[in-house]
């Protein structure tokens, strides 16, 4: 079993404020969820439960997770997910993925949510 070390601020914010990664995550999760209908990635690909994300243009976005590959030759890691999400066009220029001006912040938490997809 691996066990990873928690960052001191990480801790200080349980012991203060009873919160947790755990439910951090979720948040992360949740937000994730709705800025995919924010940025309406919907208008090309579907995506569980994202309301009216039933593009048909690009690839369905459903159990993301169990994905090995991104844009067909990227590693399927949450970084590098957050990063195609952010500047598709700086990883593989000439996708056909627009950048649609998703901050890194963003990016990351839509990352989170589609790495929650099974």
């Amino acid at each position: 079993m691996r066990i990873r070390t928690l960052p001191g601020a990480v801790l200080a914010c349980v012991a203060m404020h009873g919160c947790s990664p755990a439910a951090d995550e979720a948040k992360r999760v949740e937000r994730g969820q709705r800025l995919l209908g924010h940025y309406q990635c919907g208008a090309c690909h579907s995506i569980p439960q994202v309301t009216a994300a039933r593009g048909g243009v690009a690839p369905p976005l459903e159990r993301w997770a169990g994905r090995n590959y991104i844009a067909g030759h990227l590693p399927n890691r949450a970084d590098t997910l957050a990063r195609w999400i952010a500047e598709p066009q700086a990883l593989v220029p000439g996708t056909a993925m627009p950048d649609m001006g998703v901050s890194e912040a963003d990016a990351r938490d839509m990352a989170a949510y589609l790495m929650s997809l099974e």
